[in-house]
């Protein structure tokens, strides 16, 4: 049973379903990314020292080096990408680019601020091809 439906536009289609990671700041996937663990390096990230792997991403967007995208594309080859990313604010070229040639479906363009329904760990389903976030349990 799902607790809330979000609209959301589609920028690379596909599926995925889990658990969530949350973060208001965006990530250097170059600079901020360990591609040998799948966490995140930076101490002043909100998100220091949690993997990515197995996650939806819920963050604004990347920033950096377009480099950022191979990064993407070698945490998903290593085994220890996320399974897909809800951009909160626009999705950028890095993000894009990196889950296209990864295969990690990604979103944007939110109908409704998805912060309202979900914190680190909530449940959801991202269709990405039909355009839909599924919540599956709130905060």
């Amino acid at each position: 049973m799902f607790n809330e439906t979000i609209n959301c536009r589609k920028i690379v289609e596909g599926k995925a379903e889990g658990k969530v990671i949350v973060s208001k700041n965006p990530i250097n996937f170059l600079a901020m990314v360990n591609l040998d663990t799948g966490k995140i390096t930076d101490q002043s990230h909100d998100l220091f020292n949690i993997s990515l792997k197995d996650k939806i991403l819920v963050f604004p967007h990347s920033i950096g080096s377009s480099v950022g995208a191979y990064s993407i594309y070698a945490l998903k080859t290593n085994n220890l990408g996320p399974k897909g990313i809800i951009c909160t604010a626009k999705a950028d070229i890095i993000t894009a680019s990196g889950c296209a040639i990864a295969n990690i479906p990604v979103v944007d363009k939110l109908e409704k601020d998805i912060h309202d329904f979900i914190k680190n760990e909530s449940r959801l389903i991202l269709d990405a091809t039909n355009q839909k976030i599924m919540v599956k349990n709130r905060n």
